[in-house]
C-alpha cells in the first residue's frame, strides 16, 4: 500500500476546528477552549499534528479512539493536559501489544473534537478526519460504531492522580457505558479514555469520515462572517444546511451534575419573530429535545446547537446563563444516526423520552 497524503494542521486551522467543534457539540462534549490553549502552547514549541483520510487506512492498521469522559461542568474546573489522553492510549498499546497507526475523537463536537489532536503530539501519529458521532452524545452507547455492532471493549481511563483503570471485557455497549462510567465518577466525573481500538477496515466501514475538516470549515464560514461583518449564524446555515429555529433570551437554567452527567434544562424567552412565545430545552450534557409550548420541535439525534446571536459561537450547557441572547438552530444529523437501528441507539427514547423521532428536515 502507497504512503498515505498527511496534510499538516496549521495554527489557523486549529483556532478554526474549536469553533465549529463547538457548534457540532450540540452543547456538550465540553469547551474546546482549554484544549485549544493547549494546543497553541504545542504548537508555538514547534509541535505539528498532521491529518489523514480515512480512506488511506490499511485495513489491518490500528486507530486509536479517544475522549474525555465526563461531566463538562466537571472539566471547566480540571485544566486540560494532552498527556493525560496520550496516556490512555499507550495503556491500550501495552494491554492489547498492538501499535496504532492513527488516533480519532470518539467524537467530533466539543472538546473531545481536538482530543486527538492533543494526543497525536505526544504520539508521533497522524490524526484520521473522522469521528463516531458527528456531533457529541453522553453514553457509550450513542456511536456510529456501536450501532455497527462492534466490540466494545477493551477501554482504558486515566486520572493525573496516577489512577489507572480498564474495563477489560463487558457483554454490551451499555454494560461498557455503565462499568466505565462508574469508574468516571470515582475519578471526580472526569477521566481521559481510550475506547475499543479500531481496526482500520471498521474505520472505512461505520466511522463518520471528514468531520474534522467538517468542523474547519464551519468554524472558517463563521470566523469569514466576522471578518466581512456580516451574520455569522446566516453564514453557518448556508454552509450546513441547517435550519433557524428560535432567537431570544435565556430567563432560566437548572442543572446538576449527578451520576457523571450535566442534566437540566434552559428556557429561552422569545424575540423579534418569536416574541410571544418560549421554548424549553432539555439536556443531558447535550441538547436533547426543544419544547415550544408544549410541542417538541426539535429532538436528537437532529444536531440542536444554541448560538450567541451575536458571535455565532456555540453556548455549552454547562455556560449557558440568564440573559443570554441566543439563537437554536437545527443542523442535519449524519444518516447512520437516523436509521432505524440508529435511532435505538441515540433517538429521543434512547434519552427517556417517549417520543417518535421526526426530523426537522423532513418533508412535512
Amino acid at each position: 500500500m502507497s504512503e498515505p497524503e498527511l496534510t499538516t494542521i496549521g495554527l489557523d486551522d486549529i483556532e478554526a476546528l474549536a469553533v465549529g467543534a463547538w457548534i457540532l457539540g450540540t452543547g456538550g462534549g465540553g469547551s474546546p477552549y482549554l484544549g485549544l490553549l493547549n494546543l497553541r502552547r504545542l504548537y508555538a514549541e514547534g509541535h505539528r499534528v498532521q491529518l489523514m483520510s480515512p480512506h488511506d487506512l490499511g485495513d489491518d492498521d490500528w486507530v486509536a479512539v479517544v475522549s474525555n469522559m465526563g461531566a463538562p461542568l466537571v472539566g471547566q474546573e480540571r485544566l486540560a493536559d494532552s498527556r493525560n489522553i496520550a496516556r490512555a492510549v499507550r495503556m491500550q498499546e501495552e494491554i492489547n501489544n498492538i501499535k496504532f497507526r492513527a488516533v480519532m475523537s470518539v467524537e467530533i463536537g466539543g472538546g473531545n473534537g481536538v482530543q486527538a489532536l492533543m494526543a497525536a503530539v505526544h504520539l508521533g501519529i497522524p490524526v484520521v478526519d473522522a469521528d463516531c458521532m458527528g456531533r457529541a452524545f453522553p453514553e457509550a452507547q450513542m456511536t456510529s460504531v456501536a450501532i455497527g455492532g462492534l466490540r466494545p471493549y477493551p477501554c482504558t481511563l486515566y486520572d493525573p492522580r496516577g489512577i489507572e483503570a480498564v474495563v477489560t471485557k463487558v457483554p454490551s455497549w451499555k454494560w461498557m457505558e455503565r462499568a466505565s462510567r462508574k469508574i468516571c465518577v470515582e475519578m471526580g466525573s472526569i477521566a481521559s479514555t481510550s475506547k475499543a481500538p479500531r481496526t482500520g477496515r471498521e474505520v472505512k466501514d461505520w466511522a463518520i469520515h471528514f468531520t474534522t475538516t467538517k468542523a474547519i470549515r464551519i468554524g472558517r464560514a463563521v470566523q469569514e462572517a466576522h471578518r466581512r461583518h456580516e451574520d455569522p449564524i446566516a453564514a453557518l446555515l448556508e454552509s450546513e444546511g441547517g435550519k433557524k429555529l428560535f432567537t431570544g433570551k435565556i430567563v432560566d437554567v437548572a442543572r446538576r451534575t449527578t451520576e457523571g452527567f450535566l442534566r437540566g434544562s434552559a428556557l429561552v424567552e422569545g424575540s423579534d419573530a418569536d416574541r410571544g412565545d418560549r421554548l424549553k430545552l432539555s439536556f443531558q450534557n447535550e441538547w436533547v429535545v426543544a419544547w415550544r409550548g408544549e410541542e417538541p420541535i426539535v429532538m436528537a439525534p437532529d444536531l440542536i446547537c444554541v448560538l450567541d446571536s451575536v458571535n455565532g459561537h456555540g453556548v455549552g450547557t454547562e455556560t449557558v446563563r440568564y440573559g443570554q441572547r441566543v439563537t437554536v438552530v437545527a443542523l442535519p444529523a449524519p444518516d447512520v444516526l437516523t436509521s432505524p437501528r440508529g435511532l435505538e441507539f441515540v433517538g429521543p427514547r434512547a434519552f427517556g423520552y417517549d417520543l417518535e423521532f421526526r426530523s426537522v428536515f423532513s418533508p412535512r
